[in-house]
């Protein structure tokens, strides 16, 4: 299995909402999805920041971003929209954008089949979430990155498989 390296970005308002995506995985089409960030694979060469500022433009429309440090690091099999299976390696960035509406206007094909639903958060809401949201310790860290205050090292926030 190919290692892919990819960027999740923390992206949050200036309401310190963040800005989370809803969907399913290629293999799951009429699953009821997931919650997740923005971000997606570095292109050969790509640096995580240009990584992180490309999708972020792709798939909310944000051009105007203020980028912070890494994180968290996580280690996940997963799979793309062609079907192929891939262990993901993901940087979580932070990142702030002005206030607004995310828009889907550079979506890819496979992202408006797939993804159901985008929108901000505030960390009171995402608490009381029922639904499913990845990373698995979101819920658990992100107060800590919404206040400003980050680990002095990007933390391993891997859940080992059983």
């Amino acid at each position: 299995m190919r290692e892919r390296i990819t960027v999740r970005v923390l992206l949050f308002d200036p309401d310190s909402r963040i800005l989370l995506m809803k969907g399913r995985l290629p293999n799951r089409p009429l699953n009821s999805g997931v919650w997740f960030t923005v971000g997606g694979g570095a292109d050969p060469g790509e640096t995580l920041e240009a990584c992180a500022r490309r999708e972020i433009a792709e798939e909310s429309g944000f051009t105007e971003v203020t980028l912070g440090p890494a994180v968290w690091r996580r280690s996940a099999p997963g799979m793309l929209p062609d079907g192929e299976r891939v262990m993901q390696i993901e940087t979580y960035m932070v990142a702030w954008v002005p206030a607004g509406e995310p828009v889907r206007d550079n979506w890819e094909a496979h992202e408006h089949d797939l993804v159901d639903d985008m929108r901000w958060w505030t960390l009171q809401d995402l608490a009381t979430c029922v639904e499913r949201v990845f990373p698995e310790r979101m819920l658990e860290l992100l107060p800590e990155v919404a206040a400003g205050r980050y680990p002095d090292e990007v933390l391993d926030i891997t859940v080992p498989r059983g």
